[in-house]
């Protein structure tokens, strides 16, 4: 296989993005075969040994999935708990390669959830500088008032002092002690539509994700996965700036 850059080459396996493994290669915390190496190294990502801080990273795939799981409530968005919890990876039977979560799901949370062996998309899609829109169906627990949802979609402040960025919220329906509305944010903060909703004083009963960057979970069943589909690879490289390239699909 022909060499290329060991920037991209740890990029890809899922570590971290390639700007940040340039910072670790010029910062001399990256060897290829025991050797410390600069940047513009090249190596072969199947056969030479490539380590971060002293740890190998694994080999570049030679096929790359992208999965789409519906993932329950009561399922952890990790690949290793200590606890002995459910994790949402137990739910791919059939999956041979090692795919991790594109981005996280709280345990009481359910929905689209993707999942990949190509680091380096795994890493454009969670950027927070690509914005990639992510759209939530929340059931709230009473009523919501309109001031409470322009709060919303113009920005509220968490309780950790960061401003959300505005976004999308609007009423699907209403009865009796119970709303339901659709929320579509362009950040990626930890449990973000809970806390925003805590924040204007509402309490979320059910939190659905619906579409991440313009794909949508659709009619899959709760715990089933499936592979994307090529069309739906292209809206994922459309949103993250990058239509040029053209990920291949199983299907």
């Amino acid at each position: 296989m022909e060499k290329v850059r060991v920037q991209k080459i740890i990029s890809e396996s899922g570590l971290c993005s390639r700007r940040k493994a340039e910072e670790l290669i010029a910062d001399g915390k990256v060897t290829i075969n025991g050797r410390v190496c600069t940047l513009g190294d090249k190596a072969d990502p199947h056969t030479d040994s490539i380590a971060v801080n002293g740890r190998h990273i694994a080999a570049v795939p030679r096929e790359k999935r992208y999965i789409m799981l519906n993932k329950p409530r009561g399922y952890i968005t990790t690949m290793l708990d200590e606890q002995g919890r459910r994790i949402a990876s137990d739910l791919l039977v059939g999956v041979e390669e090692r795919v991790v979560p594109v981005g996280r799901l709280d345990r009481n949370s359910e929905g689209l959830l993707l999942f990949t062996n190509d680091g380096e998309f795994a890493n454009e899609i969670t950027h927070p500088s690509r914005h990639v829109s992510k759209t939530y169906r929340v059931t709230i627990d009473g009523s919501v008032t309109e001031e409470q949802l322009m709060k919303l979609t113009t920005g509220v402040e968490l309780d950790d002092g960061k401003i959300t960025l505005p976004c999308s919220a609007e009423v699907l329906t209403e009865e009796p002690g119970r709303t339901v509305l659709r929320m579509t944010i362009k950040q990626g903060l930890n449990r973000q539509i809970r806390r925003m909703c805590a924040a204007v004083g509402l309490q979320v009963g059910r939190l659905r994700r619906t579409a991440i960057g313009g794909v949508k979970l659709g009619m899959l069943k709760t715990g089933e996965w499936r592979d994307l589909t090529k069309e739906e690879l292209r809206i994922l490289r459309t949103a993250i700036g990058k239509s040029d390239k053209k990920p291949v699909a199983r299907r």
